[in-house]
């Protein structure tokens, strides 16, 4: 998709031209302060209409062939196929082999993760807190995508300066690999975590090297939303589909 909107992030990857990819900031919509101004997210006390509102802007400004498949998202390693009829279904990643169907995550931090097989058949899109993370989000939705022959673009995220954790977040990801630790940087008596390192981390231990993105930081980046830096913020949303 060679769209240029400046509202817009569009991934810079190989992935086969019948696979479509954007992340949204929160530049270009009609939601009021905190949440100004392209709110997505209906769970953040913002005003329903202005969000829907939002939302239709999206669909359109996109040409997005269905409504996205939203999810309830709860820092799981639960999967879902995007191509069922379920509403709001609780889990942090779906995927799909159909075409038209837009798999979709709403994220201020936390790590959008996109995936496409590379015959460009499969797709996939992940909501990759810490917890999902540790819990294996990446590797249960590669297990439902039946391949790793996979392109995978990482959105904007809380980026490693920003990023402060404790002894327990870090001892978590070391019991299930030494090989975590250098996503870990000690700062005085905490830790500051890189989530993409994390994630190319496992990306690695699944056999996945074609990995692209990770150069945003949502609490250094006025452009994004950042739930750690204002508490009470919107979501972008970071989507996929095939055509």
């Amino acid at each position: 998709m060679s769209m240029k909107n400046a509202n817009f992030i569009f991934p810079n990857w190989n992935a086969p031209e019948n696979v479509h990819a954007v992340m949204t900031t929160r530049l270009g919509g009609v939601s009021k302060s905190p949440f100004d101004s392209f709110n997505l997210a209906t769970h953040v006390e913002d005003d329903l209409e202005t969000i829907l509102k939002n939302r239709r802007i999206l669909k359109t400004t996109l040409n997005l062939p269905t409504e996205p498949f939203w999810l309830e998202q709860i820092h799981s390693n639960q999967v879902v196929d995007a191509s069922t009829d379920l509403i709001l279904p609780k889990a942090d990643a779906s995927f799909t082999t159909q075409k038209n169907v837009v798999c979709v995550v709403m994220t201020a931090d936390c790590l959008p993760v996109l995936m496409c097989s590379k015959n460009g058949e499969k797709i996939a899109a992940i909501h990759a807190g810490w917890r999902g993370l540790e819990n294996g989000i990446i590797s249960k939705t590669v297990e439902a995508l039946k391949t790793n022959e996979l392109i995978v673009w990482f959105g904007a995220a809380i980026g490693a300066n920003c990023f402060e954790v404790g002894d327990d977040v870090r001892n978590a990801f070391l019991k299930k690999s030494a090989d975590y630790s250098k996503a870990f940087k000690q700062n005085g008596s905490q830790w500051l975590a890189d989530i993409y390192e994390l994630a190319r981390i496992e990306l690695a231990h699944l056999g996945i090297t074609d990995v692209f993105g990770g150069e945003f930081c949502t609490v250094s980046d006025s452009r994004f939303y950042s739930f750690r830096h204002e508490k009470q913020t919107g979501r972008m949303a970071t989507l996929i589909w095939r055509t």
